[in-house]
This record gives structure tokens, C-alpha cells and sequence, in this order.
């Protein structure tokens, strides 16, 4: 047998599955990690379920800004889901091998609900064409990001099948192909920065267009109840967008400190679900009295108080 031949023989081969290997660097004692992610990941779940349920039991919710943070909700513990089960299992039982459909399948799960979170904090700063907008926001973030596993599974990975991450991360993934993957990386970046980049532009010019408004409000007391309502969306939109932007920036610096991109990453996909319902929960009073109720813990206030103020909208 010729040498052409072996190498045509050896460059056909496929790898059948992949190894996670955790956090770059401190693969002796990341496993001391796993008890704090545990604890955010419990707190997504457990807070947005009980988000989901008392928006649906609590008749004064039944408004389209509260339909949207129950969407969040389901959003937020998708994607926590979609990473933190295989984490774990890699920090405690050191199950760090994952077949390549599954891989792919992680890579469009982590893209469409990064997709929909993005989506949904636009659908909330104009919220006015609530049915319409949402599913509009579905079917693009459902289809746009099918490309990225589908150019992910079209390549050869003939060597190497060691993953320096958590997470099947799209880029670390096509690193390992044998093949050219220009394409792919063009098609995350126009995935990140003209899909996320326009959302995260149309929302804070919303907002820049709200706050105008709001300033221009004669009554202090209106200015201050419409900036109560729109302070808790600015402060989980300014979260996941920078945390975006870092992230981005990290990447670049990955052969310098491989540990901060990754862990950046892994906590990119945890803390907004375990953030947000928190922070709904301290900045509206409505939802806080709706878990008051749900929980039998008496109800201190009246709805037909004057001083029970329904939700404005942004």
C-alpha cells in the first residue's frame, strides 16, 4: 500500500464521540466548583417555576408583559438545562465523553435559547404587537441557528477529540476538524454580531426612546412608577448583553488565559436564569404579592387599593 493511499485512508476517518475534559487548567479541583453551580442551578429552576406558576394562577399577571417573563422563565431554565446536567456529571462521576449528534444537538439548543433571550428582551421593549412579535421571535431564532450544528456535523474530525471546555462550544468544537472551517466561523460571526448586534441595538434605542419620555413626565410620581417598571428590564438586559460583549473580548485572549473565556462561558449560561427571576421578584411588587398569595402567606394588600399599581408598560 502506497503512502497516498494511508493518508487518504487515515484522513477518512471519523471519531465517534467526543471528551469534555472541564476547566482548562485546573482539572485537579474543579470538581470544588460544582457545589456553587449546583446551588445556581437549583435557583433557576426552582425561581422561574415559581415564576411560570404564579403568573398562571394570579389573574392581576394576565398581561402581556408578565406572558413574556413566563416565556423568559421557560427560556432561562431551557438553557441552563441544556449545559448544567452534563457539567455536573463531568465534576462528579468524570462522565466527560459525549457522542457528536449529541454535541451538535447542544451547540443549536445553547444557540436558540441565547436566540430567544435576546429575542424576548426585545419583545419586551415593544411589547404593543405581543402576538405578532413572539411568533416572529420563535421562528427566527428556531431556524437562523440550525446552520451552526448542521456546518458543525459536515466536517471530518479525524484526530483529536479533546475538548478543552464544559460544553460542546461551537468554536471549540470546529477547532478540532480536519477540514476548512471559514465558513462556519463566518456564519457564528454574522449569528453573534448582526442577529444578537441588531437586537441589542433596537433594544437600547427603545429604551434611549422610553427614558426620553419619562423624563419629559410633569408628575414626579408618574416618572418614578414608570422608572420603577422599566428599571428591572435595563438591569437584566445590561447583564446579558455586557456579559455578551466580555465574553467576545475573553475569546480573544483564550491562548493567553484559557480558563476565564470557558468559565466565563459556562457562567454566561447559568446565572441570567438564576439572576432573573431574582431580580423581577425584588423590582415588581405586583409579582411579589402574587408569590405572597400563592404561597398562603396572606395578603397584606388589596388589589382594589389605590396604592396597588397595576404594570406599566415600557
Amino acid at each position: 500500500m502506497d503512502a497516498s493511499t494511508t493518508v487518504t485512508n487515515s484522513s477518512s476517518l471519523q471519531i465517534s464521540h467526543f471528551m469534555l475534559m472541564g476547566l482548562p487548567g485546573i482539572h485537579d479541583w474543579q470538581h470544588w466548583l460544582s457545589l456553587p453551580l449546583a446551588l445556581l442551578y437549583l435557583l433557576a429552576l426552582s425561581a422561574n417555576l415559581l415564576i411560570m406558576i404564579t403568573i398562571q394562577c394570579e389573574p392581576t399577571l394576565h398581561e402581556p408583559m408578565y406572558h413574556f417573563l413566563g416565556i423568559l422563565a421557560i427560556v432561562d431554565m431551557g438553557l441552563a438545562t441544556t449545559i448544567m446536567p452534563k457539567i455536573l456529571a463531568i465534576f462528579w462521576f468524570d462522565a466527560k465523553a459525549i457522542s457528536l449528534p449529541e454535541c451538535f444537538a447542544q451547540i443549536y439548543a445553547i444557540h436558540f435559547f441565547f436566540c430567544m433571550e435576546s429575542g424576548i428582551f426585545l419583545c419586551l421593549a415593544v411589547d404593543r404587537y405581543i402576538a405578532i412579535s413572539t411568533g416572529v421571535m420563535v421562528l427566527r431564532n428556531s431556524l437562523l441557528p440550525i446552520p451552526v450544528p448542521a456546518l458543525a456535523a459536515r466536517c471530518h474530525y479525524c484526530s483529536k477529540n479533546e475538548i478543552d471546555h464544559c460544553l460542546c462550544s461551537n468554536l471549540a468544537v470546529i477547532s478540532l476538524a480536519c477540514d476548512d472551517i471559514t465558513v462556519n466561523k463566518f456564519y457564528q460571526l454574522i449569528l453573534a454580531w448582526v442577529l444578537t448586534g441588531s437586537d441589542m441595538a433596537l433594544v437600547f434605542s427603545s429604551y434611549a426612546l422610553i427614558l426620553r419620555s419619562v423624563l419629559r413626565l410633569k408628575s414626579p410620581e408618574a416618572m418614578s412608577k414608570a422608572l420603577s417598571t422599566c428599571s428591572s428590564h435595563l438591569i437584566l438586559i445590561l447583564f446579558f448583553y455586557t456579559g455578551i460583549v466580555v465574553l467576545s473580548v475573553t475569546h480573544l485572549a483564550e491562548r493567553k488565559a484559557p480558563l476565564i473565556p470557558v468559565l466565563l462561558n459556562v457562567l454566561h449560561n447559568v446565572m441570567p436564569p438564576a439572576l432573573n427571576p431574582v431580580v423581577y421578584a425584588l423590582r415588581m411588587r405586583e409579582l411579589r404579592l402574587g408569590f405572597r398569595r400563592l404561597l398562603g402567606l396572606g395578603d397584606d394588600v388589596s388589589t382594589s387599593d389605590p396604592s396597588f399599581r397595576r404594570p406599566l408598560r415600557c
